[in-house]
């Protein structure tokens, strides 16, 4: 492993920052950390890099214990989400900051800036200043400089959180094929989904000041581990009901939940995404949920149903294609009757 976080926690006064936090960063990974504010992510990414000290617990570096050392000793590079920039320099001084206060020879310090300028596409800028850049190119030369001196742990902070949504997205893009050039271990602060899975290869997901999901952006997505990454990672909808030897109840359907078959008469809340809930004109045999349409939003390339449980007057939110849609015919008021896909069941009632 590249990176070892082993049993770190840290307070700010009464305020928990970090509670016992441990994780492991393979050597070349694009690790992206993921959570709401105040969750942790930029607490533990500065005692990664040196800038805080931890209360307790260890940063190993390649098996190496780096948890006394400075931030300079540590060879960690820094990207800051407000760039940081030096303003009275220039593009080419700003990036070979580093090198000068290293006391690297001027032909060095030069070569190295022409070679990252080339993997920032920027070349031609050398000799402005930061005032004279539009935000995504102030965000690349803050890049190549953390990417200066070399170093062997990349760390960003929330990078592109001060652009707008177009020039980030052409960031998160051109961040992962630089990932892919230069292949120096990276992790990255994010509170933003579709960032973290379009951009990170491994993602942790925080809360409350501990990672309650490591994996793949396919494997936390897919399988969430808690009730809280579920309701994080993307719409869902939640169904109340009791759960007895691994059947779950709901209204007058039914739902077999074989991993719950040792619990007996307890409440219950199934967790269903949208996307993941078939809409029948009749129930056609099949364990559903009779409601009401409420709502049909037809704009754009997903049709937004709101329905209303018959048995309840819970509402919850559908996604259908622009044929299912067409097929059902669905207007204010009509029955439908719905099968449950993909349920996710957790025994104890929770809240995000």
């Amino acid at each position: 492993m590249s990176i070892s976080i082993k049993n770190v926690s840290k307070r700010f006064g009464d305020y928990v920052a970090l509670d016992n936090v441990s994780l492991e960063v393979p050597d070349g990974a694009l690790l992206g950390l993921l959570g709401p504010s105040g969750s942790g992510k930029t607490t533990l990414l500065r005692i990664i890099a040196g800038l805080e000290l931890a209360d307790s617990g260890s940063v190993l570096h390649e098996g190496e214990d780096i948890s006394d050392y400075s931030a300079r000793d540590r060879k960690v590079g820094f990207v800051f989400q407000h760039y940081a920039l030096f303003r009275h320099m220039t593009v080419a001084e700003n990036i070979g900051y580093a090198l000068k206060v290293r006391k690297a020879p001027k032909a060095q310090i030069r070569e190295r800036v022409d070679e990252l300028l080339k993997l920032i596409r920027l070349e031609g800028l050398q000799a402005r200043y930061p005032g004279q850049l539009s935000g995504g190119q102030r965000q690349r030369v803050a890049l190549a400089r953390a990417l200066a001196a070399k170093p062997r742990l990349l760390l960003l902070d929330e990078p592109f959180g001060a652009l707008d949504a177009k020039v980030r997205q052409e960031l998160r893009q051109w961040l992962r094929r630089l990932h892919e050039e230069i292949h120096v271990t990276s992790i990255f602060v994010t509170h933003d989904q579709e960032e973290a899975f379009e951009v990170a290869d491994r993602v942790a997901v925080m809360n409350q000041a501990r990672i309650e999901q490591i994996g793949t952006p396919a494997e936390v997505y897919d399988h969430p581990a808690t009730p809280f990454v579920y309701q994080f990672l993307g719409n869902v909808n939640l169904f109340h009901g009791r759960i007895h030897k691994g059947r779950l109840r709901l209204g007058e359907a039914e739902v077999r939940v074989a991993e719950h078959a040792a619990v007996h008469d307890s409440p219950a809340v199934a967790y269903v995404r949208p996307h993941e809930i078939k809409v029948r004109a009749l129930p056609d045999g099949v364990p559903t949920i009779a409601a009401i349409v409420r709502h049909v939003n037809a704009a754009g390339p997903v049709v937004h149903v709101e329905l209303e449980r018959k048995d309840d007057g819970g509402r919850f939110a559908v996604e259908l294609s622009k044929e299912e849609s067409r097929e059902l015919a669905l207007e204010p008021s009509t029955q439908v009757f719905v099968e449950l896909k993909n349920v996710r069941v957790f025994a104890e009632d929770y809240s995000i």
